[in-house]
This record gives structure tokens, sequence and C-alpha cells, in this order.
């Protein structure tokens, strides 16, 4: 497994602990799409958050891979995977929510107190789910064009089975409104969501998650923008926005 991290000035002379903002990706990217293209480390390094980029998914020789872009190598839905062939390495709840962060606390000064967490599409899915399932361990969520409900659209409806069997009920568990409905709970939401985008009727149903959020008296500000798409312009307009709205929630109490 593959992972970024950006601390912020000040790193070598002092080790933190500093305020870890998780940044998830979407399909097909890497570790280092967030850091190169969403622009967000000069307002990082300027409220002194960490950002920590994981990988999509496990990869290299004897991992499991599927031809398709919304499968497999790249698409690792941040969920740990019960079906053959991906068990034995498509582990990413457990590696972001068990391992990865006593490395990133014991090698880069992360402050493991003060935690948010963040994503795109996949890495939105990602980012709402984890916090969902985690009561307390996120001090705050976000998300740019997240896949909210992936058990009722086409990408959720291919992966989730084939990760994690037929049952709908294990679906429900990786699932942001599914969870919502179920009765999990954060303090609050902030999405932003491009009206441009080729996915937003398909894939994304953003309505979803407002009517959710609605029936669990969730506070979610959701963000509607036209003429944005789904690519990376549409994240640097506004993870500014994003990272100032975290770092409040990360401030020392």
């Amino acid at each position: 497994m593959r992972f970024g991290v950006f601390t912020p000035p000040g790193s070598r002379g002092n080790g933190g602990p500093f305020p870890i903002l998780w940044c998830l990706a979407g399909l097909t990217c890497t570790e280092e799409t967030f850091a190169i293209k969403a622009g967000a480390q000069r307002v990082a390094a300027e409220l002194g958050l960490m950002l920590v980029t994981p990988d999509t998914s496990p990869r290299g020789e004897g991992v499991a891979d599927d031809v398709a872009y919304d499968m497999g190598q790249g698409a690792g839905f941040y969920l740990d995977a019960t079906e053959a062939p991906w068990a034995p390495h498509f582990r990413m709840k457990s590696w972001l929510l068990d391992e990865l962060p006593g490395v990133i606390a014991a090698h880069f000064g992360g402050d493991l107190d003060r935690q948010s967490i963040t994503g795109h599409s996949m890495g939105g899915h990602g980012a709402l789910t984890l916090a969902l399932s985690t009561p307390g361990r996120f001090r705050s969520v976000s998300a740019f064009a997240p896949i909210v409900a992936p058990s009722q659209v086409p990408w959720g409806q291919k992966a989730l089975p084939l990760y994690l069997g037929p049952d709908p009920a294990a679906w429900a568990a990786h699932d942001a409104v599914a969870l919502i409905d179920g009765g999990a709970r954060v303090a609050e939401l902030l999405v932003d969501q491009g009206l441009a985008d080729n996915f937003l009727d398909s894939q994304l149903q953003p309505e979803r998650l407002e009517a959710a959020c609605a029936a669990a008296g969730i506070p979610l500000t959701l963000r509607r923008h036209a003429g944005y798409d789904h690519g990376y312009w549409f994240i640097q307009s506004f993870v500014e926005d994003h990272l100032h709205w975290h770092a409040a929630r990360l401030a020392p109490r």
C-alpha cells in the first residue's frame, strides 16, 4: 500500500502533533492524485493541517484486478472484501482505520485526537461511510460529488456484491444513506456537487443524502454549483472552503 503525507511548515523543526485531514480519492486515482490536482497544500500550510492521501486500493503482483475501471485495483471502495478473489488484499477499511493512523502518528507527527476526513466521488463515499461507522473518530466530514447510496446505483450494484457477496445487509454497512437510515449519525456534513457532472443523475444522486439527513436531523450543507463537472477543477474551486471548515473543527479544545 502507498500513501502521501503533506506536513505543514515547521515540521522539520517541529514534529507536531498536527491535526490530520484524510483525503480519499476516487475511482482510477492513486495516492498522488489529490496531492497533484487539488491545489490544497497552500491553504493547508496556512492552517497548519496535515493532509494524508491514501491510495484507492492495494496494488502489485498477486493482487486481484479487473479490466474494468470501476472494479479491482483503483476501485477499492474503502471496504473490507469478504469474497474471492478480493478478500486477501482488499482490506481498505481496516487499513485506513486500524493500521495507517498509527503509522501517521508514529512517523509523521499526526495527532490522532484531531482527525477529519474528506473525499471525492468514491472517496466521498468512503469519507461518509467511515465517519458514519466510527462515531467520534472524526471531528468533521465533507465530500465532493460523493456516491451517497452505492447499493442503489450502478457503480455500487456492481462492486458491492462482488466484494461482499449477495446479501444486501452487508452492502448497507458501506452505504451512507443506508447507515443514516439505520441510525448512524455525525454532527454535520458539508457536500459540494457540480450540476454539470455527467454522473449526477445515474451514480451520485445527492438528493438521497439530503432526504436521509433531513429525516435523521443531521445538519447538511449541500451546495449545488451550476457549470461544474466531476473533475478536479471543481475540487480546486472549493477545496479552500473545505479546509477552512475542517480547520475550525480541528482547533484545540
